[in-house]
């Protein structure tokens, strides 16, 4: 798809080319039109250079007594000529024709002007012609030379188009930029773009209204989530620690145990909910610091090496391949440890027995890259979409809340980290993590 500044030159240039090729279509007959009308107009001035010579000097050196009455004046390439003869006829001539001419037992065919004259009380005619030849070489000449310049001004004014758009969008392009900056309405840079434009100023400050709006709701979430999480933790709690003080009694039967342990896994499953939503919150409301130097090759390490245990109970193999050295400056370790062990337990979750899971870090186009691949049974493409989204599953039978891949995107996002997802059914999934290297 085209972009904006690109169009807009290219529309000039197609309106530009439908009418040179109208134009194009009646060039033939204008230049033919216009050449001709230059080439009557020469012919009338050289007769009235020759009428007027006449006026001046007489007919006699043009005509001697001893002649037959006629002149005739060629000019060596005998494209053009001038002749006065004697008639007989005492009538008013004064047109051009196109004939053909005897010279040298050639025929050559002219453009000629005639006049009659009455010198002295005697009738002449004057011929001014020129060779249609050179006429329609004129006439060759002028349409290379139109069609030239029309070339040349439509590359001109396409180029000037362009380097006028793209002129014209550079506070668009400014708006694009600010947008693509932020990682939440918060972080909006609301200082309004420099234009003269009346259109981009009304976006840029409708664009700054929206984000507040959006800041506004988005703090009221937060702050909703967090006030709902804490309240429901205490009553959790409370549950919790009545349902433990009844399994330790002696008296209660072993089915009812049963069924307490059950209720105490779901009380586990929703503490650990209410959890994540806190440390969603959190992250979003960047309540966290970032104060770490640490290495990202040594907290991978320190993922598989935690996570060994289960992959050797899966038949899992976890492949290791670390090609850059990179220290994040200011950091969270803990929630990036978090990050990565969630993606690396979800990587094992969905791998079958037997399979792999690969752990890689590169370096690429100055940016970093943390993969972790498995071979396990891939996402749907339907699901890719909402694959970071709260409460959303990643396989086809996962049993989770999919509250793990939320999280680990909101670490990443606090991190200013980009996460990518390449994924094919069958054959595995991969996350991208990329980080800019400054």
């Amino acid at each position: 798809m085209a972009r904006l500044r690109t169009k807009l030159p290219l529309f000039n240039l197609l309106t530009k080319l439908v009418f040179t090729s109208a134009f194009l279509l009646l060039l033939p007959y204008i230049v033919k039109r216009v050449n001709l009308i230059q080439t009557d107009n020469d012919l009338v001035r050289k007769r009235e250079q020759v009428i007027s010579l006449i006026s001046q000097i007489g007919i006699e050196p043009f005509i001697a007594s001893d002649s037959s009455n006629a002149f005739g004046s060629y000019n060596i390439l005998r494209d053009e000529f001038i002749s006065i003869e004697r008639t007989t006829r005492n009538e008013d001539i004064n047109y051009i024709e196109e004939t053909k001419r005897l010279i040298d037992n050639e025929q050559i065919d002219y453009r000629v002007l005639n006049y009659s004259l009455n010198i002295n009380g005697k009738p002449y005619i004057l011929s001014v012609g020129r060779s249609m030849t050179s006429i329609q070489l004129a006439e060759k000449n002028i349409r290379l030379v139109m069609l030239l310049f029309l070339a040349f001004i439509i590359i001109i004014t396409f180029i000037t188009d362009l380097l006028y758009t793209m002129r014209l969008l550079k506070p668009l392009n400014r708006i694009i930029d600010k947008l693509k900056s932020i990682s939440d309405p918060s972080s909006y840079d609301r200082k309004p773009v420099l234009t003269s434009t009346s259109d981009f100023i009304s976006l840029d400050k409708t664009l700054i209204d929206l984000m507040d709006n959006i800041d506004l709701l988005f703090r009221k979430e937060k702050e909703t989530t967090v006030n709902i999480s804490h309240e429901l933790l205490t009553p959790v709690s409370v549950i919790r620690s009545k349902l433990e003080n009844l399994l330790i009694r002696e008296d209660i039967s072993p089915e009812i145990a049963d069924k307490i342990e059950e209720s105490l896994k779901t009380l586990h499953r929703l503490q650990s909910l209410i959890n994540s939503l806190l440390l969603i919150a959190k992250l979003e409301s960047r309540q966290y610091l970032k104060e770490d130097a640490v290495s990202l090759d040594d907290i991978l390490s320190e993922v598989a090496e935690e996570i060994s245990p289960v992959a050797d109970d899966a038949a899992i193999t976890i492949n290791k391949n670390f090609n850059d050295n990179f220290r994040f400056a200011k950091a969270n370790k803990s929630l990036l440890f978090s990050m990565f062990y969630n993606i690396v337990n979800n990587a094992l979750k969905n791998t079958p027995g037997g399979g792999k899971v690969e752990i890689v870090t590169y370096l690429a186009d100055k940016t970093v890259i943390a993969g972790i691949s498995d071979s396990g049974k891939g996402i749907p493409q339907e699901k890719m979409k909402t694959l970071f989204s709260r409460f959303k599953e990643r396989g086809n039978e996962g049993s989770g809340t999919g509250i793990g891949l939320a999280i680990a995107k909101s670490i990443a996002d606090f991190h200013a980290i980009e996460i990518d997802v390449e994924s094919e059914i069958g054959k595995g999934t991969t996350f991208l993590f990329r980080i800019k290297s400054n």
